[in-house]
């Protein structure tokens, strides 16, 4: 139950900002209606584009809806992936090669360069920019596959898939800065394939069927819905740590330390907790950099925890940050590892890959 001081705060924060999430909505509106009337040019491609992306600020799981299209079309396409590299150390346009960190490309870019090696990884603020050059450079690549671009209207896609977490959907959602939105709902309209992402393990077909009806797609557009599983614990340094598992942490009753710093730790704190009820958890900002104070701090709290026995949990992005940072502490090397995540279509996933493939399939051969 909220205290009524916090809600009485909560209610003051949201009549200050509601003016202007107005004026937020007004500009954002504007913009979309100039480039609806060809004011503002879209470039298209020749090349088969699809836009991974949402209408909230973060949070929906797009990387691993990412890596989901890029592991139905690697294997038989050669893949592009393009993103801007949010927080990178760098700017313009970069390719990732062997020698790429996360500082330099980004986290997401990097952790999909590890996982899809087969896959030209590269970053760019400018979308358009970025694809044209990527063909210049890479011209046999015969798919791209673009990371949160559904808001830069200045690329006209070939696909757009657009994400929306259940847990809230954009229809309940309201316009930055009194909600999470960063573009009205109508917005929605453009997108080809809407994903409700974040799943429940045990939502019913009811449940489908009442959040379909509430986001109420056109004719054609396909809905689908996912989930969000965790496959085994890897070690965040690879030859420094033994083979670990979440099973072997609960029957030896070891200690956990979750440190994330991503929008929501929630979700694998709630997977950890069903390994170790009680874990100490050091949580930071969205995308954050460590640095040497925070190493410091990780390194202070895991040595105070009292059992013998003891690991570091942290999740798959965060890893990407930590893995090449210098300042990291040799002495927490062997006992930090990730989560790993995945995420899989829970209703006519047949369909929606057949949907993917054929988009491709057609435009690759239009080329």
């Amino acid at each position: 139950m909220i205290p009524p001081k916090l809600r009485g705060l909560k209610q003051f924060l949201f009549y200050i900002l509601i003016p202007l999430s107005w004026l937020y909505a007004f500009v954002a509106n504007v913009r979309n209606w100039l480039y609806d009337k060809n004011m503002l040019k879209s470039k298209s491609f020749k090349l088969p584009v699809i836009v991974v992306g949402n209408l909230s600020a973060g949070g929906s799981g797009k990387t691993p809806h990412v890596e989901l299209l890029l592991s139905i079309l690697s294997e038989n396409y050669k893949t592009a992936m393009l993103s801007r590299g949010y927080k990178r150390k760098s700017r313009g346009f970069i390719i990732a090669n062997e020698s790429s960190t996360s500082q330099k490309i980004g986290d997401e870019p990097y952790q999909i360069m590890r996982k899809f090696p087969q896959t030209t990884v590269a970053v760019c603020e400018n979308r358009v920019e970025g694809i044209s050059r990527l063909i210049k450079a890479n011209p046999e690549i015969q798919v791209a596959v673009l990371d949160d671009g559904f808001q830069h209207r200045s690329l006209k896609p070939g696909l757009s898939v657009l994400l929306t977490d259940y847990n809230q959907l954009y229809t309940r959602d309201r316009m930055l800065p009194a909600g999470r939105l960063r573009e009205s709902s109508f917005s929605s309209l453009r997108a080809d394939i809407i994903i409700v992402t974040k799943c429940p393990d045990d939502i019913k077909p009811i449940d489908l069927r009442v959040v379909e009806t509430e986001l109420n797609p056109m004719p054609y557009q396909s809905l689908f819905f996912s989930q969000t599983s965790y496959e085994p614990l890897k070690p965040v340094f690879e030859n420094e740590a033994l083979p670990e598992s979440l099973e072997n942490i609960k029957s030896a009753n070891k200690q956990v330390l979750f440190v994330a710093g991503i929008v929501s730790p929630e979700h694998a704190v709630a997977k950890i907790q069903e390994y170790c009820s009680s874990p100490e958890t050091l949580i930071f900002p969205d995308h954050y950099q460590f640095a040497k104070q925070d190493f410091r701090k990780i390194e202070s709290t895991f040595e105070q925890l009292s059992q013998a026995e003891k690991v570091i949990i942290t999740t798959e992005k965060d890893a990407a940050r930590l893995v090449n940072n210098a300042d990291f502490p040799d002495t927490l090397k062997p006992f930090i590892y990730y989560l790993p995540i995945k995420v899989s279509i829970i209703n006519k996933e047949d369909i929606f890959i057949q949907k993917i493939k054929n988009y491709v399939a057609e435009n690759t051969r239009n080329r």
